[in-house]
């Protein structure tokens, strides 16, 4: 048996030193930077936990206990169409369409809020196990992050867990805030750094690492919270993201490095 075991080593060994041929070592995703397009104001009061755009309006997701909110803003004229206060003790957290709900999580109270998207209005609640942090929407399927490296899918209508992924790489991401992009993958805030992560949510895969830094200068940056908020503008390659506190949102593509 001893033989045996030496025998195995050197192919082992060389497996490892030529990991390309014998695929025994991913290679580090693609790293994108972030092209300003243009800006927008942001109230610097929102505590802001979830971001998206349905159609012509943007909806947005805030936290803090009293505080907390769910807002529509018209995306052309940036005229507020509601604004609903979610009371305290709830900590509101990531939101996203699906059907005719718009879903609200909240962070530490195991409670979604099931909304009109037009009112904002709640119509019902569920509850969940674990924290709440960020949601987005696919076809047939909600993801839910929960600030592990852990996604958790739900169905859309009952919110019932229907399974999850694990990330491949970047075991100890803490995933933040998700946006379910057209083209299948899902963009995470990896909290509390300035990374944004393109995930394949079928296989856990990081497809993409994304720099944020470097959106707001020093001295903005001084009276924030972290990058949180991602939304992709329908029908195009581009991308609203913002943050806590942020005083500004920023219309922004994802470009090679």
């Amino acid at each position: 048996m001893e033989r045996n075991r030496r025998s195995l080593a050197v192919p082992v060994l060389v497996c490892l030193l030529a990991a390309a041929g014998c695929g025994g070592v991913d290679e580090e995703p693609p790293q994108l930077r972030i092209e300003v397009v243009g800006t927008l104001p942001h109230d610097p009061k929102a505590f802001t936990q979830g971001l998206e755009v349905g159609g012509k309006v943007r909806y947005e997701s805030t936290g803090m206990p009293g505080a907390s909110t769910v807002r529509a803003t018209d995306v052309d004229s940036g005229v507020e169409l509601a604004r609903v206060d979610v009371p305290a003790p709830y900590f509101g957290e990531g939101m996203t369409i699906a059907g005719a709900t718009l879903w609200q999580l909240t962070w530490q109270n195991h409670v979604a809020f099931a909304r009109d998207p037009v009112t904002l209005q709640a119509r019902g609640q569920v509850t969940y196990d674990g924290e709440g942090w960020g949601l987005c929407a696919r076809a047939d399927r909600l993801v839910m992050s929960n600030g592990t490296d852990t996604l958790t899918f739900r169905d859309p209508v009952t919110f019932e867990p229907v399974g999850t992924v694990t990330l491949r790489r970047r075991g100890g991401a803490h995933l933040n805030e998700l946006e379910c992009a057209r083209d299948g993958s899902v963009y995470a805030n990896d909290y509390p750094t300035d990374r944004i992560l393109r995930i394949d949510p079928d296989t856990g895969e990081v497809l993409a690492v994304i720099d944020a830094r470097g959106l707001l200068s020093p001295a903005e940056r001084a009276k924030t919270d972290v990058l949180n908020g991602i939304a992709q503008l329908p029908g195009t390659d581009r991308f609203l993201v913002t943050g806590k506190y942020w005083p500004t949102i920023f219309d922004v593509r994802f470009v090679p490095a």
